[in-house]
């Protein structure tokens, strides 16, 4: 819906021609006060600190637009091939602290505001995260694009603009409560809104097919009830190059603010229902699927996604070479950040065909050529499947492309393996059953020219397990990128002491180049060196420690000497917090017992969220905090036991948590989870991994070593081993210390006016049928555990161990993942921005 040019009498050259903006603390000082004084009208006499932020946030925004304004043009003038990342979570952040970081512009900030009388942490603090995931999916993305940038890759993220994110986690008798995470309450200062560029989107109607005079028969989406995609664009900046890429996120709205002849009528309501409704796609970050209502809004989100995106980038296509679409695979690739926006395969072909009269052999060729497909998951129920009914309902067209896609896709298949009926079955888009289903993930694959996993043996399990068929057919579209995190946000923003002691050693060129840290390793040996990290670390435990008392109010005394045991992440069972807290009610048992020997005191974090429809982790966040309460008041334990369940977790949390992290938790069921980014967080920031050979963290343990890492558990080759005779009640009755941990719960200790609260619990992990093997790994666990608090009370040993996890975390930087996805997939060519201003 692109606005009319206005007109002026002065030539577009001077319009477009603005002063540059400094990035000096007098520039930054005389921004500030613009802003404060006139675009929000505050004065001296104004208390809150919000609007201070927002001044800042705006100034700074500024210089992030003026370099967007340049990257964009350099990109157009080298007309260079380009990469769209579409995900369906960008798990920002916070956005003021990294702007500063990238741009080198923290000193000069923080002199700007002391001159004017104001604190930066106290406005960093002041901006709210952004709600745009709710977990590793949504935060690999958002480092994704960082490195891209960084890169000075021509990369756009596309995604959607959810007025309320995951929502706000709080702790209410032990139980989690959520209440509306309304991030977008105040506006976003680093938005700007691109009415230009709106698409429309259909849904519902039906299909009609007509004949030209040429005798080509043609279909049309008819019928259908609209909605419209409005961009907001969010600047991306790379570190300390000039480069600043582009995130662009739709929000859906209503063909038509309301129905004026209803609201004249009176009714009120029905005048701004569609308006309502066409909103409502985007306003809540993943929905609760559980019920019709809730898949069918998120098939609307994923959909819209991939629509609007795909028409974005279509419609710059044609501005700039008409409706040539010869060279379109050459210029451009998508990449789908998991299984979510695999919709856009048929969607595509649709604009293609359809709205661009290409004929489907060519149209294929395009789409087969610029898809590509990352899987995040290992777990079946997490790839979509839509019934066959739904998508009749919603997408009519896209189902008639599906199926076409698919009948020429079994023909290749039946060609390959003559007469395999099961094997056309299992390969087929369309599962078969009671009722008919859409294996999105299938789609995903036929439609991309790549398919990576994104850990090594996650990747070997997709090409073995879950896709074996696919690898048998296209052996050479599967490759793997394991994953990584940035440093400049992971290391450098959130741990900024030890980023200047590491700067200080070996210079600063890690930043940008992760496998320098390798340079630390002789340090390990240098006790003057030892102590400074070990003194740097302390300090972050602390601050970590006053973090939890201004999160959760705590009213007891924590050890800051203690082991800083940490597990922080997605509440789910095969991430496997119910094994932790076994672990945690073993020692307050042993405690009870008068066992000490060689335990150290140790304070245990445990933080996540649980899926508002998830019964099970739901319970584990009860029993956490029923556990939590009862040896946290218990005055024989004192400081050699604490547990603290840590509410609302999320990326800023992160950024306070991971700098006084000792042990990380990251013990989940070999062979579940696909990679991990939480590990190699803690990894960076010198923090010991407790794990299973499971995801990165078999990546992780061959940097850092076997002696550098507490290994514990069954493998993916045992657990599936074991499976078919898996007796946990046969191992319970063979183990006196786990006996007394189930007892514990069993009896009530830990709920003793909840009767019977945790007992679904305890049936699930005593079932042969538990998919996670809990039990299986209890005694491993236990003892390795043990192994770690031995390493622990020779604290030389153990900080030359965190330095060594520092040193050999290069590997895990998204700098490297993105390189890897750019040579083996993408094959973009960097762009140089004028950086000289």
């Amino acid at each position: 819906m692109p606005h009319r040019r206005f007109k002026s009498s002065k030539p577009a050259a001077s319009i477009a021609t603005l002063k540059t903006l400094g990035l000096t603390s007098t520039a930054l000082t005389t921004d500030f006060k613009h802003y404060y004084g006139y675009r929000l009208g505050r004065d001296e006499t104004c208390q809150s600190l919000h609007y201070a932020y927002e001044a800042l946030a705006l100034t700074i925004s500024d210089r992030l637009t003026e370099r967007g304004k340049r990257t964009y043009n350099a990109y157009k003038q080298a007309d260079c091939k380009r990469a769209y990342y579409l995900s369906m979570e960008f798990l920002m952040g916070r956005t003021l602290s990294n702007a500063m970081l990238n741009l080198g512009i923290n000193d000069e900030t923080t002199y700007a505001l002391y001159s004017l009388g104001l604190d930066l942490e106290e406005l960093t603090e002041n901006e709210p995260d952004a709600g745009l995931g709710n977990g590793g999916l949504g935060r690999l993305a958002a480092c994704f694009i960082d490195s891209c940038a960084t890169l000075q890759l021509p990369v756009v993220g596309y995604g959607l603009r959810y007025e309320y994110g995951m929502f706000t986690q709080s702790i209410v008798n032990g139980e989690q409560v959520e209440d509306p995470d309304h991030w977008l309450r105040n506006g976003n200062a680093w938005e700007i809104e691109r009415l230009e560029y709106t698409q429309r989107i259909k849904f519902g109607g039906h299909t009609e097919i007509h004949t030209d005079e040429h005798g080509h028969a043609h279909v049309s989406w008819v019928g259908t009830q609209d909605v419209l995609a409005v961009p907001f664009d969010v600047p991306i900046p790379g570190y300390r190059n000039g480069t600043v890429n582009n995130l662009r996120l739709w929000k859906a709205t209503a063909t038509e603010e309301f129905n004026l002849q209803e609201f004249n009528a009176g009714d009120y309501v029905e005048s701004v229902a569609s308006k309502n409704t066409a909103e409502n796609i985007t306003m809540v970050l993943y929905p609760n699927d559980a019920s019709e209502n809730g898949k069918a809004l998120r098939l609307r989100q994923q959909y819209l996604l991939a629509s609007a995106s795909l028409q974005d980038v279509i419609a710059t296509w044609i501005g700039r070479h008409g409706e040539d679409f010869s060279e379109f695979a050459a210029k451009n690739t998508f990449q789908l950040n998991d299984t979510h926006p695999s919709i856009a395969v048929a969607e595509l072909m649709r604009l293609l065909v359809d709205k661009h009269g290409l004929g489907w052999e060519q149209a294929w060729r395009i789409t087969s050529q610029t898809m590509a497909y990352t899987n995040h998951t290992l777990l079946p129920e997490a790839l979509e499947r839509w019934s066959v009914s739904l998508f009749k309902q919603l997408l009519p067209r896209l189902l008639e492309i599906i199926y076409e896609i698919n009948a020429r896709f079994l023909a290749k298949v039946s060609a390959r393996w003559p007469g395999d009926v099961a094997r056309l079955a299992r390969m087929s888009l369309i599962e078969e059953g009671h009722e008919q289903h859409i294996r999105m993930a299938y789609l995903a694959i036929v439609g991309s020219y790549s398919v990576n996993g994104v850990a090594a043996l996650h990747s070997k399990l997709l090409q073995q397990g879950l896709f074996r068929d696919f690898y048998e057919l296209w052996p050479n579209k599967f490759n793997n990128k394991t994953n990584g995190v940035t440093p400049r946000r992971w290391l450098a923003s959130c741990n900024p002491d030890l980023a200047e002691l590491i700067t200080e050693t070996i210079g600063e060129g890690w930043l940008t180049d992760l496998k320098l840290l390798k340079k630390l390793e002789p340090y390990a040996e240098d006790s003057a060196f030892r102590k400074r990290w070990h003194d740097i670390k302390q300090q972050a435990k602390q601050q970590l420690i006053d973090y939890k008392r201004s999160e959760v109010g705590l009213d007891f005394e924590i050890n800051i000497n203690a082991l800083f045991d940490v597990q922080v992440k997605r509440i789910h069972e095969y991430k496997r917090q119910l094994l932790n807290i076994l672990h945690v009610i073993h020692l307050y048992d042993r405690i009870k017992r008068g066992d000490t020997a060689n335990m150290v005191d140790r304070c245990v974090i445990i933080g996540g969220k649980a899926a508002p429809g998830y019964f099970m982790a739901k319970k584990i966040v009860k029993l956490a905090n029923n556990v939590a309460n009862v040896i946290n008041q218990d005055p024989d334990i004192g400081t050699r036991l604490k547990l603290i369940f840590l509410p609302n977790y999320r990326v800023s949390a992160m950024e306070k948590i991971c700098p006084g992290t000792d042990l990380s938790e990251q013990i989940s069921t070999a062979g579940k989870e696909a990679s991990g980014t939480g590990n190699m967080k803690f990894m960076m920031n010198g923090a010991l991994t407790i794990g299973t050979l499971d995801g990165a963290n078999i990546e992780i343990r061959e940097e850092v070593g076997d002696d550098n890492f507490f290994l514990f558990g069954l493998t993916e080759d045992q657990v599936e081993a074991l499976r078919s005779n898996y007796d946990p009640l046969a191992i319970i009755a063979q183990d006196d210390e786990l006996q007394r941990v189930l007892n514990l719960i069993e009896c009530g200790h830990f709920s003793q006016f909840e009767p019977g609260i945790f007992d679904a619990v305890l049936a699930s992990i005593k079932s042969p049928q538990d998919p996670w093997m809990t039990i299986a790994d209890f005694r491993s666990f236990v003892d390795t555990q043990k192994r770690v608090e031995e390493a622990y009370q020779d604290q030389e040993r153990w900080t030359k161990m965190s330095i060594l996890n520092t040193a050999n975390s290069g590997k895990f930087s998204t700098d490297r993942t993105i390189a890897e996805y750019n040579q083996e997939i993408w094959k973009l060519t960097p762009v140089v921005v004028d950086n000289k201003f």
